[in-house]
């Protein structure tokens, strides 16, 4: 199983995860574990002050600035990816699950999309440009399907 792919408990993919951090040379402590025990067991996106507040809920005394310089060891030892989700704080996760985001500028509804629907774009911009595009880093704005259908006035569509 890749590392951060979460399943029953997380306890495995917690270790597989701390293991890659060992093996690359990164001291394991104790809030780099409730750190990569978190960002498992929630599975989801999440800012680094919602990260902090689930750890500091076990451990009071690890600060927010902990917390923004582990997230950064671990995205450094490429365990954890930011994105920007449209004009709020960055958000984290594991990039072992990492995607591409369509965000709803209308609803803020948040929708994960595969790489594949950023192939041709990566395609085209690689080709006229020679930049490398990284659909994981930022999202996609635009209105989902509720709100473009409440805006026409016209029932939802799929």
């Amino acid at each position: 199983m890749p590392p951060g792919e979460a399943h029953a408990g997380g306890g495995d993919a917690v270790e597989d995860v701390l293991q890659l951090l060992r093996t690359g040379g990164s001291r394991i402590t104790t809030s780099r574990r409730l750190l990569v025990r978190t960002l498992v067991e929630r599975g989801e996106h999440a800012t680094a002050e919602e990260l902090a507040s689930q750890v500091q809920s076990e451990a009071p005394d690890i600060h927010l600035s902990t917390i923004y310089r582990n997230l950064e060891e671990l995205e450094r030892r490429g365990v954890v990816s930011h994105a920007h989700l449209g004009h709020g704080p960055a958000t984290y996760h594991l990039s072992a699950t990492a995607h591409g985001h369509l965000v709803c500028e209308g609803c803020g509804a948040m929708h994960e999309a595969p790489d594949e629907l950023f192939e041709d774009f990566a395609a085209l911009v690689a080709g006229r440009y020679g930049f490398v595009v990284d659909s994981h880093h930022f999202a996609v704005i635009g209105r989902c399907a509720r709100c473009t259908a409440a805006e026409r006035g016209a029932p939802e569509v799929g």
